[in-house]
Parts: C-alpha cells; sequence; structure tokens
C-alpha cells in the first residue's frame, strides 16, 4: 500500500455511457484531478474491449498518469465490467467514491459493436464481430451491457451510498443537474462548468478510418520523443483538434449499423434479468429499459 498513490474516486461504466464526456467536463473543476490518460487501464485486468491482464499493476506507472491538484479520479471505465476491480480498489482505496454512466442496454451494445467495427478493433485482436449474433455471444461485447452482474460485484466491496448511478440521457439533457450530483457525491464544491469548452466526446464521426498516408504519420509521430509530442498532443486535445479528422489523413466514416428485430428479441432474455437485478440491488428505476 506504501507504494500506492491515492485515488479518491472511479469513473466506471461502458464504452458509449457518455464517460468520455463527463470526464472532460470535470477537467474543469479546480478540486478535482481527472487521470490522464483519461483512461489509465492500469488497476483493473480489463485493458479496453479486448485487452486482458491481472498481473500486479505498475503503481509507479499510475501515480504518473495524476498530474494537477484535487481529488484524484481514475475514468477507466472498463473497470466496472472487470471481476478483479471491485476487490483490488477496495483493498487499495476502501474509502473511494464510485460513479458510473450506464445507457439504455441495446443502443450501448449497439453503439459499441459499431465503434469496435470501424476502428477495426475485431480484427486487430484476432476475431470479427461483423455478424452481430457472433459478436453478442462473445463476453467482451456483452459483460459491458450486464450492469446488474457488474454493479452486484462492486456491492460485495462497497456499501450504495459509494456507488452514485447515472444515466447518460440525462448528462446530454440535464448536465448541470448531473454535475451538481456528482459534486456532492465526491464532496467538492459546487462550479459553474462550461460545456461549451467540452471538445473530446467519442463521436461516432470521429472514427473515420485512416488512410496509408495517416498510417505514416501516426509512425512517424509514434517516434518523436514524448517532450516534444506531449505539450503538443496537450494542447490539441485541449482545443478539440484531431488532427486524424482532416480528409488527407482519413476517410468518412462508415454508415451506422443497426440490429433486426429478431435480433434485438435475442437480447431480451438477458438483459432483461440483469436490469431486474440492477433494480433489486440499487433501486435504481430500469422500466424503460426493458425489451419488450
Amino acid at each position: 500500500m506504501s507504494d500506492v498513490c491515492p485515488v479518491g474516486a472511479f469513473l466506471l461504466g461502458a464504452p458509449k455511457c457518455g464517460t468520455t464526456w463527463l470526464a472532460e467536463v470535470l477537467t474543469q473543476h479546480p478540486e478535482i484531478c481527472v487521470s490522464d490518460p483519461k483512461e489509465p487501464n492500469i488497476v483493473a485486468s480489463h485493458k479496453g474491449t479486448f485487452g486482458r491482464d491481472e498481473s500486479e499493476p505498475d503503481w509507479g506507472q499510475y501515480a504518473d498518469c495524476f498530474t494537477g491538484d484535487g481529488l484524484r479520479i481514475d475514468c477507466s471505465v472498463h473497470a466496472m465490467a472487470c471481476p478483479i476491480a471491485p476487490s483490488r480498489i477496495a483493498e487499495n482505496w476502501p474509502g473511494a467514491r464510485l460513479i458510473i454512466c450506464l445507457r439504455e442496454p441495446v443502443s450501448r451494445t449497439v453503439s459499441h459493436w459499431n465503434m469496435i467495427l470501424d476502428t477495426e478493433a475485431d480484427k486487430k485482436n484476432g476475431v470479427d464481430w461483423s455478424n452481430f449474433e457472433e459478436a453478442w455471444a462473445d463476453s467482451r461485447l456483452s459483460d459491458d451491457t450486464f450492469y446488474g452482474a457488474a454493479v452486484a460485484r462492486w456491492l460485495e466491496h462497497f456499501d450504495r451510498d459509494s456507488i452514485l448511478l447515472i444515466e447518460a440521457n440525462r448528462m446530454r439533457h440535464y448536465g448541470s443537474e448531473v454535475l451538481e450530483e456528482v459534486c456532492n457525491h465526491l464532496s467538492v464544491h459546487s462550479h459553474s462548468f462550461n460545456f461549451d469548452l467540452v471538445k473530446n466526446a467519442n463521436t461516432a464521426a470521429d472514427r473515420r478510418p485512416i488512410t496509408a498516408f495517416g498510417r505514416m504519420f501516426r509512425f512517424a509521430s509514434g517516434i518523436l520523443p514524448g517532450l516534444i509530442k506531449v505539450p503538443i498532443v496537450r494542447r490539441l486535445k485541449s482545443r478539440g483538434i484531431n488532427v486524424y479528422k482532416l480528409p488527407v489523413l482519413s476517410a468518412k466514416a462508415a454508415s451506422k449499423r443497426v440490429i433486426t428485430e429478431e435480433q434485438r428479441a435475442l437480447l431480451a432474455p438477458d438483459i432483461n434479468a440483469d436490469l431486474e437485478l440492477l433494480e433489486g440491488s440499487m433501486g435504481f428505476d430500469c422500466s424503460k429499459w426493458h425489451i419488450q
């Protein structure tokens, strides 16, 4: 424990649940230090959709992810579905506050599936998710959708008052109200957030396929020394600039894929049962999310 840096909160959820927006806006709060990168993916064994590593975290590398003052928040969203993250976090930070962002599960699943296909992350990891049924059968997609099962694991180590559940749709329409709840949950002062400054929202429009010239550019930037590259990257991010959206570096994103009513019905038994689990454990009203 002596080698572990203090962390006060963890922003959890699942891909495509609005955590990028929330993490970005929280960087404006003077009493909060958001992890940089947003998702260190160090404490949990889940290192993204596909990466898995249960070895002991590199605590020195982890400490380097927090460079500012204030309450430190780790925004590695994949930790929510990780089976070992709750016990590891409880052991090292028993008083941590947890923020969990949730989204209607079918739309979340489809959005996550689209993201993986757009970025070709499936092929890069030796699988093919082009068929939705096969993708859903892969726990690396479906486990992120089973909110009830994930929250149940966290409740084995943290009490309900430690957990704040946020619906993604509320962030979109009632951002100020949600942020007030977040500040209260984290025991920091209220803050006047400027939503116009939030540029990095991880939207489908950002997932443009990289061109051959773009790959050359990425390779060249990858060999730049960190002392040169890091300040440039941070400045671009602060301005919401993604150079890979330039036409010469990337092509137009693919059209959004949808699922059929038959595929939606395929999800119903497992998702409905999981939503009932979430309702029973947290008292979170999931009635509008049940698949009829």
